[in-house]
């Protein structure tokens, strides 16, 4: 009867103990499901890396030349539609806007993947939107450039003729395209980087940024201010 007693007693303990551990568990796991959800979605909100040399993305009017290595009956010339899609020959229309080639030619792969056996494609571009940059504000000649090599914000404003008598050197801003919906604007001093020397804060510029040159406050108010008036006892023809 003892015995019987004392396993009972044991066994009422190991159970009681067990649920006053899944009662302590139980807010930390509770806890840990919002923290790891919040975390998940705060992943979202860091803005991730931008790359230094961004690779180009296939845009409406862009032409190109597809050229398969074992099926030359396939080689093809294509111009992107206006609503982005390409037709292939035998393959149908695949949609190829915002495409950088790798990914195009990878998409046109799997497009003919379904009549050939592992195809073997090249992607040549042949014509394209070429990388510019615009230049605007308070400059000797704002306008739309060519961004042919690696340019500098300054290389860009020497580009577009340098700064004018007007220039607000200290608060140029550099506009860039940052999603499909969204611009970013960056202030820089380009007067406290020449005056110092340093141009670490000079940006490298990428293909459909804008560079806007506010006006000064003195080129603003000049028009306002009084003209002097030369005295007619020093002008040389009352003489």
């Amino acid at each position: 009867m003892m015995k019987k007693f004392l396993i009972t007693v044991t066994l009422l303990s190991s159970l009681g103990l067990a649920a006053l551990a899944q009662q302590q568990n139980a807010p930390a796991s509770a806890a840990a499901a919002p923290a790891a959800t919040e975390a998940r979605a705060n992943t979202h909100d860091v803005p991730g890396f931008t790359e230094r040399h961004p690779r180009y993305q296939i845009r409406p009017g862009d032409a190109f030349d597809l050229n398969f290595e074992f099926s030359p009956e396939l080689n093809q010339s294509i111009l992107v539609q206006p609503d982005g899609y390409i037709p292939l020959r035998e393959a149908g229309d695949v949609y190829v806007t915002g495409l950088t080639v790798p990914e195009l030619t990878e998409r046109v792969k799997q497009a003919y993947g379904k009549i050939l056996h592992d195809p073997v494609v090249t992607v040549v571009l042949r014509d394209f939107d070429k990388p510019f940059f615009i230049a605007n504000g308070q400059l000797a000649r704002p306008g739309k450039y060519e961004l042919r090599s690696d340019t500098t914000l300054t290389q860009a404003i020497a580009i577009a003729g340098g700064f004018t008598q007007a220039s607000k050197h200290s608060q140029v801003v550099l506009y860039r395209k940052v999603s499909p919906e969204m611009y970013e604007a960056k202030l820089i001093d380009v007067k406290k980087m020449m005056a110092k020397h340093d141009l670490r804060e000079d940006e490298h510029l990428r293909s459909g940024d804008m560079i806007f040159v506010p006006q000064n406050v003195i080129s603003k108010i000049q028009k306002f201010l009084p003209v002097p008036v030369v005295s007619s006892a020093m002008n040389p023809s009352s003489f």
